[in-house]
């Protein structure tokens, strides 16, 4: 349903615009002048404004150069709606950026006529750059699956074939010649057993960075309370980590996407932040499930490039992707607040919590 804004400080005016429109399916919002209009927008995103020109304190022409220097609003169409048929008026309408005009009083079919044309152009747009922005989003998210192919793959070619041909030369050397003494023989076998168990753990590493396998088995709160203790172990950095003691089921997309969004802000943090300490806390707030990630470090500049890893806004996509929204608060030196929120969904709202 296209939301059109009425601002008229006439009421019979606001009365006849209405009686036209209420039938048409419109949302429609009332405004007397042109500070409660502004006001009104402050909350409010319309599809179009129908403003009067001829209105006490500030006129039409000033409300529509506002509503043009407000970035959230300047796309917004807006049809003025005049008596005043002189050159002069019509220019200061073009100039304040207005995007048509109507003569006072209305007729009935031109209004609509009108209305539903531009309501109908401005779905079109909108719908037009949401289906670009899904287009751009699927290009980065195919882009972003790709590097993580060439990654393990390089591990896979790199580390582990290297590691697996020297383990296998070994063996034929040692298959070679079986008359060494006990003692060199044990220490061979003792050499072969140790570079198996170094290899074991590197396949485990990748097979646990593909797919935690916790966090199948033992959940969220535990795969999210595991990888900050891991994550402390091998880097030194405090993390401490806080949840509510009984959490419901949420579903394998929100799992996996925040466990992974918890992997790329810690990454982010020992990277650039400089931090020394860390908290994590995964809580549940008003039908929502919320991860929130906070450091002490020097804070982040999200336009300067390789400040903040692979950057927010994959992350940001990845968690839109999944049905979630991706907030960050940063202030130099103060450290840097990431929280990942999804809405639970109406069947696990009503579900028993474990």
């Amino acid at each position: 349903m296209s939301t059109v804004m009425i601002v008229d400080d006439n009421p019979t005016a606001r009365e006849t615009l209405v009686a036209i429109l209420e039938g048409e399916g419109y949302d429609l919002q009332l405004a007397k002048d042109g500070l409660q209009a502004l006001e009104m927008l402050k909350q409010l995103q319309p599809d179009l404004i129908l403003l009067d020109i001829m209105m006490p304190g500030m006129d039409g022409f000033e409300v529509c150069r506002r509503i043009r220097a407000t970035p959230q609003l300047a796309e917004v169409p807006i049809i003025l709606l005049t008596a005043l048929d002189d050159r002069d008026s019509l220019l200061r309408g073009i100039e304040s950026g207005a995007d048509d005009f109507l003569s006072k009083p209305a007729d009935r079919r031109e209004l609509v006529a009108r209305v539903r044309t531009i309501t109908r152009l401005n779905r079109y747009r909108t719908l037009t750059e949401q289906r670009e922005n899904i287009r751009l989003m699927a290009e980065r998210v195919v882009a972003a699956q790709e590097e993580e192919r060439q990654r393990i793959s390089r591990e896979l070619h790199d580390d582990l074939g290297q590691a697996l041909t020297t383990h296998l030369i070994a063996l034929r050397n040692l298959q070679q010649d079986l008359s060494f003494p006990t003692e060199t023989l044990f220490e061979r076998l003792q050499s072969l057993y140790d570079q198996s168990y170094e290899i074991f753990g590197k396949i485990r590493d990748i097979a646990r960075d593909l797919r935690p396998a916790v966090l199948d088995t033992l959940g969220l709160k535990v795969a999210l309370q595991t990888y900050c203790t891991e994550f402390t172990r091998r880097t030194h950095l405090p993390v401490i980590f806080e949840s509510e003691n009984s959490l419901p089921e949420f579903p394998d997309m929100y799992n996996i996407t925040l466990y992974r969004a918890l992997q790329e802000a810690l990454t982010n943090v020992i990277k650039h932040a400089q931090a020394s300490q860390v908290w994590v806390e995964l809580s549940m707030e008003d039908d929502r499930v919320t991860l929130t990630v906070q450091d002490n470090g020097m804070g982040l500049d999200e336009k300067k490039p390789g400040s903040n890893g692979i950057g927010l806004a994959g992350l940001r996509e990845r968690i839109t992707i999944a049905g979630g929204r991706l907030t960050v608060s940063s202030t130099p030196r103060r450290g840097t607040i990431l929280s990942a929120q999804f809405p639970l969904p109406r069947d696990e709202r009503a579900g028993e919590t474990k």
